[in-house]
């Protein structure tokens, strides 16, 4: 079977498109809806979605990046770009699932597809680990198992692959029915139900019927019948179906598990015989991906020994790119445990995002296993490189460096990582952004400690994704046309500088906010070109304002009549934005000022007004409802009659996180996102619909068993009267963990358990009351997650979710993870 060629004329076809076709003839390979991230510009086919952006805002992007083919909806966008290919449809993510179901029925594919709450991308990529070595597989990249992820999944469908193993993931009712006539599996793997994207349906017996659909056309369902309690056994899909279970009979039915070192040894029953398996893993959510795996195994025809024998051989998955900061000044994307094309493109999307410095360095390990030709490969990847933009190449692998002459840009090449390692002394990395990526064999892991910053063992994790989905879920909620000010002071909530700013620019705010002059400016040193808001301006920071074209909030005529003063005769219309007291009394003009205040502006064409705000007192808090529209009214009244001053009409702005969920009609022009995208919105019931941005951990330094009696820290106030045993982790109140948490009032979660402390809180190091716990040097200590919250360490020691955040120190290292 070859693989179909597809001209911009063949999908016209397809869709039933009214097509305005400049070039009938040109071929279409890549299908992109994200004007970012553009490879081969001549050869996509871009689709404007709609989403929580219109994509029909960037088909002005996509062109001037070379893209020449546009899927719209939109018929006004025809005429105004010159030799392009428009197809006109009436819904273009439908017609995104039509072009690719078409492509899908071109192949006779063996196709598994996985859904569930949880568990499915790792599902995934350990089939792929254990099934590679039969099958040619195409699999889904990363988690794209969205609406539009599954179809951007299937495209890569090529002939030569004998194998697909597709994720598929739904957040509403009927979303499954499309996703289901694209994969098309035959092989149905339903990992668990859990809570994860409940908010879109009634009741877990919806999200479970919903999620069936995916099976309804499949020759065999693997489940647990554990997870599928709300519905009738006879109305699962599937014309066969193998089931696991650890609580009930099942055709593989666990019936031992036992952690062993790091490992986990199961035993189970399968045909009526004892069988076995070891995993490398001892967690609860990596066991139960194992268990689904085995069930996939012995479905499949493996015997218990083959799968025994592969199980045991199963490695990590990393499914999250991290961004460190590193020796010299360098940022560190460290990818070092996986290596196809499709995640060696989106790092380098990542890599693109970081602005901080101009110099973008790849390490590359040789790819294996992609069903290319070497010279096809690595041409691809030598174009892709080009592409994005890459400074430097530094190839490690004997493939590789056989094809260097294809690589157009500074190159160095290594036979192996041990190569690398013995030349690393004298090879100069300084000021740039490195991206680490390498197949697991390369062992990339031994050159990312190489190239990290060496910082003690406390780490915050910040989930980039997460962030980016509050982000959607406002977006979500505010009006068209509304503008966003992301807030970024105080070290973004504590969570970074310009890591956060990067992102937030690539996802396209209109405006970020800082508190202090200096922290714009590390911002425009690292590369951030958004405008920039200093809500809180020295006056003896006026001339790097200006030098670095941040723009001041002017709250005082105290502090504009000193802007204008620092202003130079040949500034003109200098972005500044006025703030009003509508009630907070913080910063602001008050009435009584209002009226100097429009003399000056109308007399000064030094400065222009880019926005006039206000800032809510309690938004999120119904019992101040009514003070609240008192301060939404008093702010119109004085913003319009400044209006009528000005002559112009600036940006009107006052809702904060609270306010965008709770006062939709006061979006005005512009709405200001601050503790939202870290996932805390006080008008929200426990943050329903935000994500979890922050995990604080530490690790065990030693375990002591202490005689009844004995007393724990300073001034003996921890007092273990029967005994026990106590765990010393690595983090103080020099770390941010408020000593208020000591003697018992603060919790950690160790192996799964919530632990007290015990005796005050040390400047580097805390005590934890283990008893009765299996607690070992090195174990992982969380302060706070997803499960043991911010909102829960801050309601132990009376304070908010901002304290703890803001309070966690420098030397805290902060790890970045983006998928």
């Amino acid at each position: 079977m070859q693989n179909p060629i597809y001209t911009i004329s063949n999908i016209a076809q397809i869709l039933h498109a009214d097509a305005k076709l400049s070039d009938e003839q040109a071929i279409i390979q890549y299908l992109i809806v994200d004007s970012r991230s553009v490879l081969m510009p001549e050869n996509s086919l871009f689709f404007a979605l709609k989403s929580h952006r219109n994509g029909h805002e960037f088909v002005s992007d996509a062109y001037s990046k070379g893209v020449r083919n546009f899927v719209i909806s939109e018929e006004k966008y025809i005429n105004q770009y010159t030799e392009c290919n428009f197809l006109l449809v009436a819904d273009v993510l439908a017609s995104l699932q039509k072009l690719v179901a078409t492509h899908r029925n071109h192949f006779d594919l063996k196709t598994i597809g996985i859904t569930g709450s949880n568990g499915k991308t790792i599902v995934k990529e350990w089939l792929y680990q254990l099934l590679a070595v039969d099958y040619n597989i195409v699999r889904s990249p990363k988690s794209y198992n969205s609406q539009i992820g599954v179809p951007l999944s299937i495209w890569q469908i090529e002939a030569d692959n004998t194998l697909g193993i597709f994720e598929a993931g739904i957040s509403a009712e009927n979303e499954m029915e499309a996703i289901a006539e694209i994969i098309k599996p035959q092989i149905g793997i339903l990992t668990n139900i859990g809570e994860a994207h409940a908010e879109g349906f009634s009741s877990k017996r919806e999200k479970l019927n919903e999620k069936l659909k995916l099976f309804k056309d499949s020759e065999l369902l693997i489940y647990s019948p554990d997870y599928v309690t709300e519905v009738n056994f006879k109305d699962l899909p599937g014309k066969k179906h193998f089931t696991w279970s650890s609580n009930q009979g099942a055709d593989l039915r666990i019936i031992a598990v036992e952690p062993i070192e790091n490992n986990c040894y199961l035993r189970a029953i399968y045909q009526d015989r004892e069988i076995e398996c070891m995993l490398p893993f001892r967690d609860k959510a990596s066991i139960e991906n194992g268990i689904v795996c085995w069930a996939t195994l012995l479905a499949l025809g493996y015997s218990a020994e083959q799968a025994d024998s592969r199980l045991e051989k199963l490695s990590h998955v990393s499914m999250r790119l991290e961004l460190k900061n590193g020796i010299n000044q360098c940022s560190i994307i460290d990818d070092s445990y996986s290596a196809d094309i499709s995640s060696l493109a989106i790092a380098l999307d990542f890599l693109n995002q970081q602005n901080q410095h101009p110099k973008k360095t790849v390490i590359l390990s040789e790819l294996f296993e992609t069903g290319k030709d070497d010279l096809d490969l690595y041409t691809e990847i030598a174009d892709l490189l080009v592409q994005k933009k890459v400074s430097r190449l530094i190839g490690i692998g004997t493939h590789i460096s056989k094809y260097a002459s294809l690589f157009n840009l500074e190159t160095q090449f290594f036979e192996d990582t041990n190569a690398f390692v013995e030349a690393f002394p004298g090879l100069q990395f300084n000021h740039e952004t490195i991206l680490v990526k390498g197949a697991r064999r390369f062992e990339f892991g031994r050159i990312s400690k190489l190239l990290t910053q060496k910082i003690h063992d406390t780490v915050l994790e910040i989930d980039l994704n997460a962030m980016v989905g509050n982000l959607q879920f406002y977006r979500s909620k505010i009006s068209s046309g509304v503008k966003i000010m992301a807030m970024v002071k105080a070290f973004s909530y504590g969570s970074g500088s310009f890591e956060i700013a990067n992102l937030l620019q690539f996802h396209k705010v209109d405006y970020l906010a800082v508190a202090y002059a200096d922290e714009g400016i590390a911002l425009r040193k690292a590369g951030i070109t958004l405008p920039i808001m200093v809500m809180s301006p020295e006056i003896s920071a006026f001339e790097a304002i200006i030098k670095h074209n941040l723009e001041p909030e002017i709250y005082s005529l105290e502090i504009l009549n000193s802007f204008l003063n620092a202003l130079s005769d040949y500034d003109f219309n200098y972005p500044v934005h006025i703030k009003i007291d509508s009630g907070m009394h913080r910063l602001g003009f008050d009435n009584s000022e209002i009226e100097k205040l429009s003399e000056i502006l109308k007399n000064s064409q030094r400065i222009k007004v880019q926005s006039i705000f206000s800032h809510l007192v309690a938004s999120g808090e119904a019992e101040h409802d009514g003070f609240t529209q008192q301060q939404i009214d008093k702010f119109n009244e004085i913003a319009n009659n400044l209006v009528e001053v000005l002559g112009y009409k600036p940006l009107f702005h006052i809702v904060n996180t609270s306010g965008i969920s709770r006062w939709p009609n006061a979006q005005m022009d512009m709405v200001r996102l601050g503790i939202g995208l870290y996932g805390f919105d006080a008008a929200l019931v426990n943050n329903r619909g935000l994500q979890t941005t922050m995990v604080l951990k530490t690790t065990v330094t030693q375990v002591k068993i202490l005689d009844a009696g004995e007393t724990v820290g300073y001034s003996r106030k921890g007092i273990l009267p029967a005994g026990g045993k106590i765990a010393t982790v690595k983090i103080g109140y020099a770390d941010g963990y408020n000593r208020a948490f000591g003697n018992g009032t603060g919790k950690m979660l160790i192996n799964g358990y919530l632990v007290p402390t015990i005796g005050s809180i040390c400047m580097d190091m805390t005590m934890l009351d283990v008893t009765g716990i299996d607690v070992k040097p090195g174990d992982e200590a969380i302060v706070f997650n997803q499960e043991h919250s911010i909102m829960e360490l801050a309601k132990q020691i009376n304070t908010i979710p901002y304290e703890i955040l803001t309070n966690i120190s420098q030397r805290v290292k902060r790890v970045y993870f983006y998928e």
